[in-house]
């Protein structure tokens, strides 16, 4: 076999889903206290290649915006599309909850396609969603802040859910964040409160 021959393994790609707007919120009011500074925000090229290294395949990465204002955060969707995201800006009317919506939507779309999914997101909304995708033949996981995701979604790791978490796991920081949550002993590293 060559290598531009593609094996049936080769041809599985990762779907990472991203709901930016609860990242964001979480890592700002529950993690931080305030509205995260750039150097505070995620790394979201460290985010795909985890994606791509955990589970050795492509990554297609959708970034879900709320545009409803009419208006897109340029620089921001140009940062995205440098790191090989497909930035999703969705409008709707003041009481719809856009991200969620679309991002449900792709979730229920995902049923009939192969391939793995990770959400970044820690939103009970998507369970119904989440749930579906567990069918033993693909792959399904979250990425989130343990302490904050939904319980209900954590329930889902007896069916194969992975949860992945963005500082310990994913490594998407570059500064240490102020949480305080349980840390598994074989993890604990004492340098890091020293």
């Amino acid at each position: 076999m060559t290598e531009t021959e593609e094996t049936p393994q080769s041809a599985r790609q990762t779907y990472l889903l991203v709901d930016g707007e609860n990242i964001d919120a979480t890592l700002g009011l529950s993690v931080l206290g305030h509205r995260p500074a750039p150097e505070e925000r995620p790394r979201w090229d460290r985010i795909t290649e985890f994606a791509s290294r955990s589970w050795q395949q492509p990554v297609r990465g959708l970034f879900f915006l709320n545009a409803s204002t009419g208006q897109m955060p340029m620089s921001f969707v140009q940062a995205l599309l440098a790191m090989s995201y497909h930035p999703i800006p969705l409008a709707g009317s003041g009481s719809e909850k856009v991200v969620d919506i679309g991002i449900q939507r792709t979730l229920e779309a995902l049923k009939d396609r192969p391939g793995d999914v990770l959400l970044a997101s820690h939103d009970g909304d998507f369970l119904p969603q989440l749930e579906s995708l567990l069918d033993g033949e693909r792959r399904v996981g979250v990425l989130c802040f343990r302490e904050f995701v939904n319980a209900k979604i954590t329930e889902l790791t007896g069916a194969g859910l992975e949860v992945f978490d963005l500082e310990d796991d994913v490594a998407a920081f570059n500064v240490p964040l102020p949480r305080v949550r349980i840390i598994p002993l074989e993890a604990f590293d004492p340098n890091r409160y020293l």
